[in-house]
């Protein structure tokens, strides 16, 4: 343990690491007390201030990871630019607490399709074989480029994502093969099936799709997450659906399992890459496991159909703000 000062926000570090706020009290009237909120340990150097400072990147961790997972969204779209944008973050510092974020936010989901036996496996593979390298390539990248022109990135990628989410169904709504064309259609044919057999009975049975299309759209996918913390989702999901013929259930599971992986390959490189913000991730963690949480459970009431198009226009206004922080500065 090491000795602390006192906070100047109203709370107290105790000589035994003990952080304490005051609370109201119980008891006669209103009166104020104090209590521990954990006991432990304060590693040296760590910011007690700010951290105690940014308490409210936790309600609102909440409320970002509750949207993502109703609406089937990327919890990274939302939490990059509020990191940037309102944290005060560099770029390259809120795509990185922004990917380890995720990472936790996406564990009961991922963990939920693992159980109900939904992932392809067999298309997965193939699609990390592109997404991995290329996640950590955009990450390193991130640390690389000029913080201008990672500023510009980000704000188009996000005006991009905006417009795929505006312009594609939700994936739930797509059919399957709807956009194959002839070329695809007969690549994917003849190649075998495909048969995925969930734990709560249904069995899904479809052809086996040519893999190079959606191979390269998660190279394409994963260097877009680890340069700008989004992208491989929204990119890989819709196109199995719409041009590799797997069931929405089925590309969704999929999907998330490949981001699952390659999001802790970019946050691992963005953390080797530069010191974490653990002020700031210290609460959108924690933040995120609760929020996900209740996602999970709200999701099934949220019109997709109405709820992607309207983050779609919402994160396209949010990359025109970023631009224009950057050339209007």
């Amino acid at each position: 343990m090491i000795r602390s000062k006192a906070l100047a926000v109203g709370g107290v570090v105790g000589l035994s690491g003990v952080i304490a706020l005051p609370i109201l009290g119980a008891g006669n009237g209103l009166g104020v007390g104090t209590v521990a909120l954990q006991s432990f340990p304060v590693p040296a150097g760590f910011p007690v201030d700010q951290f105690l400072a940014h308490w409210w990147v936790f309600p609102a961790s909440i409320l970002f990871s509750l949207v993502a997972l109703a609406s089937g969204v990327s919890g990274a779209l939302f939490f990059s630019p509020f990191f940037m944008l309102l944290v005060g973050l560099s770029p390259s510092q809120a795509i990185g607490a922004g990917l380890m974020t995720e990472v936790f936010g996406m564990g009961n989901g991922l963990l939920n399709y693992v159980r109900q036996g939904v992932v392809d496996y067999a298309t997965a593979k193939w699609l990390l074989v592109g997404a991995v390298p290329a996640v950590v390539v955009g990450a390193l990248a991130a640390h690389v480029v000029p913080t201008a022109l990672l500023t510009i990135a980000f704000g188009a990628g996000l005006l991009l994502l905006g417009a795929f989410l505006v312009y594609y169904d939700p994936p739930e709504e797509c059919v399957p093969g709807e956009r194959e064309g002839e070329f695809l259609k007969r690549k994917n044919t003849e190649r075998g099936t495909t048969t995925i057999e969930t734990t709560d009975g249904e069995t899904y049975t479809y052809d086996t799709c040519w893999r190079p299309p959606g191979l390269g759209l998660a190279t394409a996918g994963g260097f877009i997450t680890g340069l700008i913390s989004a992208g491989l989702p929204e990119i890989t999901t819709t196109q199995l659906i719409v041009r590799c013929r797997l069931p929405p259930r089925v590309a969704i599971a999929t999907s998330v399992f490949v981001l699952a992986i390659a999001a802790i390959a970019g946050a691992a490189v963005h953390a080797l890459a530069a010191t974490p913000v653990w002020y700031v991730v210290a609460w959108s963690i924690p933040g995120v496991l609760i929020g996900g949480t209740i996602g999970t459970r709200v999701g099934k009431y949220v019109p997709s159909e109405i709820m992607e198009p309207a983050l779609g226009v919402v994160f396209a206004i949010v990359g025109v703000i970023v631009l224009a922080s950057e050339f209007l500065a």
